[in-house]
C-alpha cells in the first residue's frame, strides 16, 4: 500500500472530530497557568529568603496534581465543556496560594504561628475534587429543575444557621459561620448556590405574569401586588441579614443577584428601579438606627478622620489598604517586594490590597481581565443555550462572582462601603473556595451540554 492510498484509507476529518478539541487546547492553558503558579512560588522564595527551598513542592505538587485530575476528568466526562473557565480559576487560585504564602513567610519570620497557606492549598485540592464531583455525578444540569423550592428551603436554612444558638459563630462582628469544634464554615456561600438554582426555576416559570401581566400607571406597567411578592420577600431577607447577621456585603449580593435575574428574565427595566429603590432606602433606614451599619458608612465616607481611624472596627484597615495600593504603584513592588502584612486580614478580606502593592496597577487590570473573561465565558454559555432555565442558572452563577468581585474591590478601593466578603479564587477561606469551585463546575457542566441534544430536550420538558 502505498502512503497516498494509506491516507486515502484513514479519514482524517472523522478522527479529528473524535479528538476532544476543547481539552487540547484547556491542557495548554494549564500548562501555562501551572508554569505561572511555579513562576510565582519561586519569585516569593527568592524576594523573601533569596533561596529556593523545599517547601516550593510542598505547594506546587499537590495543586498540579489536583489540576490535573480534573482535567481528566472532564476530558472522559465532559468533552465539549467550555475551555477556558478551568484555566482562568487555575490562575486566579493559584495567585491566591502564592500570595498567602507570601505573606505565611513573614508571620514565620516574626515568630508567627497563625500560618494560612498550608490549610489553603488543603481547601483547594478539596474544592476542585467536589468541582470533580459535580462534573462525573451530575449528567445534566436540567435536573435541578426538579428541585427549585428544595433549593428554596436549603438556601435560607444555610443563610439563616448562623443564628442557630449552638453552632452559630460571631467572628468580627458578623454573625455569618457555624463551628463544630475548631472547624468552621460559612454557610452563606453554599445559600448563593442553592438561591440561585430557586431564582433560575421560579423565574422561568412566572416570566410571563412578571413581564406581561399588570395595569399601566404613567405608561409604565406596574406589576400585580402578587407578583411583586418575591421581590419584596427577598427585600425583607436581604435586609434580615444586615440587621440580625451584621453583613452588608451578603444583603447586597443576594439581593443583587435576585434584580439581575429578574431583569434577565423580563427585560423589563422596571424591575431594576424598584429593586434598587428599595435596597437603598432599606440600607439608608439601617444607617441610621444599626450602630454597625453607621459605622461602617463613617468610614468609609471619612476614612482618614482621625476618630474613625483609630475606632474599634473603624477605618484603619481601610487605610492600611489605600496606603498598600498607592505603595504599589504602577507596576508594583513585585511580589514578596511589599508591605502587605501591615494591613490587616491581609490574606482574606483585604489579598486585592496585597495583590496591588505587589502586582501594581498593571497587574490589577490583569486580574480583573482575567475574572471579565470568565464571567462572558459564563454569560456565552447562556447565550448559547436554548433553554431558559440553562441562560438563567449560567447567568446567575456568572453574576454572583462578578457582584462579587465587585463589592470586595470597591470596598477596597473606597467604591461602596466595606464588606465582610472574600475574594472569589484568590482569598484564603475554605468555604469560598468550594462554593466558587462548584460554580466552575457546574458552568462546565452546563457548557458541555450546548453540544448535545439536552438543551432541546430540557426545553420542550
Amino acid at each position: 500500500m502505498t502512503f497516498t492510498n494509506l491516507t486515502d484509507a484513514i479519514n482524517i476529518p472523522k478522527i479529528i472530530r473524535v479528538i476532544p478539541r476543547n481539552r487540547n487546547i484547556e491542557a495548554w492553558l494549564l500548562a501555562f497557568a501551572l508554569g505561572l503558579f511555579a513562576f510565582e512560588l519561586a519569585q516569593i522564595q527568592l524576594s523573601v529568603l533569596q533561596v529556593l527551598c523545599a517547601d516550593f513542592w510542598l505547594y506546587f505538587v499537590p495543586f498540579t496534581l489536583a489540576v490535573l485530575a480534573i482535567h481528566f476528568v472532564l476530558r472522559i466526562r465532559a468533552s465539549e465543556a467550555d475551555s477556558l473557565i478551568l484555566p482562568i480559576g487555575v490562575v486566579l487560585n493559584g495567585l491566591g496560594i502564592a500570595e498567602i504564602y507570601r505573606l505565611d513567610l513573614h508571620t514565620v519570620a516574626v515568630k508567627g504561628t497563625e500560618l494560612f497557606a498550608g490549610k489553603q492549598i488543603a481547601w483547594t485540592c478539596i474544592a476542585i475534587a467536589v468541582a470533580a464531583v459535580v462534573v462525573i455525578f451530575v449528567p445534566s444540569h436540567l435536573f435541578l429543575r426538579r428541585y427549585v423550592y428544595v433549593s428554596m428551603f436549603v438556601g435560607v436554612g444555610l443563610l439563616l444557621s448562623p443564628m442557630l444558638p449552638v453552632i452559630g459563630r460571631s467572628i468580627n462582628g458578623a454573625r455569618l459561620w457555624i463551628g463544630i469544634g475548631p472547624l468552621t464554615f460559612q454557610p452563606g456561600e453554599l445559600a448563593k448556590i442553592a438561591l440561585t438554582v430557586f431564582f433560575a426555576g421560579y423565574l422561568v416559570t412566572r416570566r410571563d405574569s412578571l413581564a406581561i401581566v399588570g395595569r399601566k400607571i404613567f405608561g409604565v406597567r406596574i406589576p400585580r401586588a402578587r407578583e411583586l411578592g418575591p421581590i419584596i420577600s427577598i427585600w425583607v431577607a436581604s435586609l434580615l441579614v444586615l440587621v440580625m447577621q451584621h453583613d452588608l456585603g451578603t444583603s447586597l449580593l443576594y439581593f443583587g443577584l435576585f434584580i439581575v435575574m429578574i431583569y434577565v428574565a423580563t427585560g423589563r427595566s422596571i424591575y431594576v428601579v424598584v429593586g434598587l429603590t428599595m435596597f437603598f432606602s432599606g440600607a439608608l433606614v439601617a444607617s441610621r438606627v444599626a450602630d454597625y451599619v453607621t459605622r461602617r458608612f463613617d468610614a468609609w465616607l471619612n476614612p482618614f478622620d482621625q476618630s474613625h481611624y483609630d475606632a474599634v472596627g473603624g477605618s484603619y484597615q481601610l487605610v492600611q489598604g489605600i496606603f498598600g495600593l498607592a505603595h504599589g504603584n504602577l507596576l508594583g513592588a513585585g511580589l514578596g517586594g511589599g508591605l502587605p502584612h501591615l494591613v490587616p486580614l491581609a490574606e482574606s478580606d483585604f489579598i486585592i490590597a496585597s495583590l496591588g502593592e505587589e502586582l501594581g496597577l498593571v497587574g490589577m487590570f490583569a486580574i480583573l481581565a482575567l475574572y471579565l473573561l470568565l464571567v462572558a465565558r459564563g454569560v456565552r454559555i447562556a447565550f448559547m443555550h436554548n433553554d431558559d432555565f440553562s441562560k438563567l442558572l449560567a447567568v446567575g452563577l456568572s453574576f454572583v462572582i462578578a457582584l462579587q468581585l465587585f463589592i470586595v474591590m470597591g470596598g477596597v478601593t473606597r467604591v461602596v462601603p466595606l464588606t465582610g466578603l472574600t475574594t472569589p479564587l484568590l482569598a484564603a477561606g475554605g468555604s469560598s473556595l468550594i462554593a466558587n469551585w462548584i460554580i466552575i463546575g457546574v458552568l462546565l457542566r452546563i457548557s458541555d451540554s450546548m453540544g448535545s441534544g439536552q438543551r432541546v430536550i430540557g426545553a420542550v420538558n
